[in-house]
């Protein structure tokens, strides 16, 4: 047995911080496309077929800035760990990754507001899009409702970074990319928008003891990305460990 470092990346990790981290951001995510549909003409509101492949595209906009994002951050990340060794470079990223992912869950369960105001190392960048997503508004079409998704990903988010911070850790450009694709399918139960599960997640997202278990599971997940010699999934045989280096 011997000890695997990739494990911080799980692909099920990021994919349950994007399930349980949109529960808490159902209100800004329903907001918006709230207005993208209203947008709509009532043709495409009156059938759920085509409004559900309008919502769909915004989604799949959204997640592929996602995973675009999370190849920049693991482009930046091998760049940063690369003057101090691939061992001392790897663990700075692990250590800054796990701060952020704590600081995210305590902001999840209330604890720490003030986590909010990393959202504003990306507003700069938001002032630049948004005008750009303004201009697709009323959508009329798919490709439109794609294109706004593409720009709505980039709207400034602590979450979001937290998930970046954990994508970053590869070093890695397409398992960073693969990791926030993951993170991106997990908040669609949410961001759809329709049906059952919206209710649900509404209803679960007012109960502060729920926000609080979900900013625990992501203080945990925090711990065992800065301590990752304490989770037993950290361990895996020699012959992994091979086949993986030879990909």
């Amino acid at each position: 047995m011997a000890f695997d470092p990739a494990f911080t990346t799980s692909y099920l990790v990021s994919f349950l911080m994007g399930l349980f981290s949109s529960v808490h951001c159902i209100g800004m995510c329903g907001s918006i496309i709230g207005t993208l549909t209203l947008s709509l003409s009532p043709e495409i509101r009156g059938s759920k077929c085509r409004l559900l492949s309008y919502v769909f595209n915004y989604n799949f906009g959204r997640i592929v800035s996602y995973t675009l994002a999370g190849a920049l951050a693991g482009l930046v990340g091998s760049l940063v760990s690369m003057p101090m060794g691939k061992i001392d470079g790897y663990r700075v990223l692990q250590i800054l990754s796990s701060a952020i992912m704590a600081g995210a869950g305590l902001y999840i369960a209330g604890w720490f507001p003030r986590f909010a105001y990393i959202e504003k190392a990306g507003r700069h960048f938001w002032k630049l899009l948004e005008p750009y997503g303004r201009k697709l508004i009323p959508v009329q079409s798919r490709t439109q409702a794609f294109l706004f998704g593409m720009v709505w990903g980039w709207l400034p988010c602590g979450l979001v970074y937290a998930a970046l911070a954990l994508a970053a850790v590869t070093g890695n450009p397409a398992r960073s990319a693969s990791t926030m694709l993951f993170f991106g399918l997990g908040t669609l139960p949410a961001v759809m928008g329709v049906g059952i599960m919206t209710g649900i997640l509404t209803r679960l997202s007012r109960l502060q003891r729920f926000k609080q278990a979900i900013g625990l599971f992501m203080i945990v997940l925090a711990l065992f990305s800065a301590l990752p010699w304490l989770n037993p999934l950290a361990f895996t045989n020699h012959t992994a460990i091979h086949k993986e280096s030879t990909l």
